[in-house]
């Protein structure tokens, strides 16, 4: 079996901590357990991440946040084609969560007392997620009210359909709901009036 090459700067450890986090969770991921997932020695995480495991976290939150804002929160807040930024929107979060097998590192923190630490990021990313959805519905000649409502409906949704296919171990069902949450969301611009220019 082949040694795990230790990753030798604080960027690309990055993503070895975030699966750590999703693994084991924030309370049980020991220095041990990030120690293994980077191929770094507890002194090279420290040097990297002095602030130690909070730190670790705040840097994968981070990390997620920046994903989320370019791939997903800007072309639902941009969008000229409030249709096909929806549907953009769902592609990328099925492919990013892996079709609901990959734990919502920031839905996961949520749920815990671990997370008031990051309390601020995490409302931040919802709200904003939520927000971003929004106006792109409003986009598309939903009415506010019902714009925030669907927004709130389709992220909650995606949320409970990971934890749905990880309690069921089956992708199935959170494509199902997937589905469903976005032919909702189309049928609400449709309903509503707007046609592509």
């Amino acid at each position: 079996m082949k040694a795990k090459r230790a990753l030798t700067d604080r960027a690309s450890a990055i993503s070895a901590l975030a699966e750590a986090f999703r693994e084991h969770g924030f309370e049980g991921a020991t220095l041990a357990t990030l120690s293994k997932a980077t191929g770094l020695g507890k002194g090279s995480l420290y040097n990297f991440f002095p602030g130690g495991k909070e730190e670790m976290m705040d840097a994968v939150l981070e990390n997620i946040d920046g994903w989320f804002a370019n791939a997903i929160f800007a072309p639902l807040e941009q969008t000229l084609n409030p249709a096909a930024a929806i549907t953009a929107m769902f592609d990328d979060v099925t492919a990013y969560f892996h079709s609901g097998r990959r734990v919502c590192v920031v839905g996961s923190l949520g749920l815990n007392s671990a997370g008031d630490a990051f309390a601020v990021k995490v409302k931040g990313y919802f709200a904003r997620w939520i927000a971003a959805l929004a106006r792109c519905l409003e986009a598309g000649k939903v009415p506010p009210a019902l714009a925030a409502s669907l927004a709130e409906e389709a992220v909650s949704g995606i949320q409970g359909a990971i934890v749905l296919a990880r309690a069921l171990d089956e992708e199935a069902s959170f494509l199902r709901i997937v589905q469903r949450l976005r032919s909702s969301l189309i049928d609400a611009i449709s309903r509503h009036g707007w046609h592509p220019s």
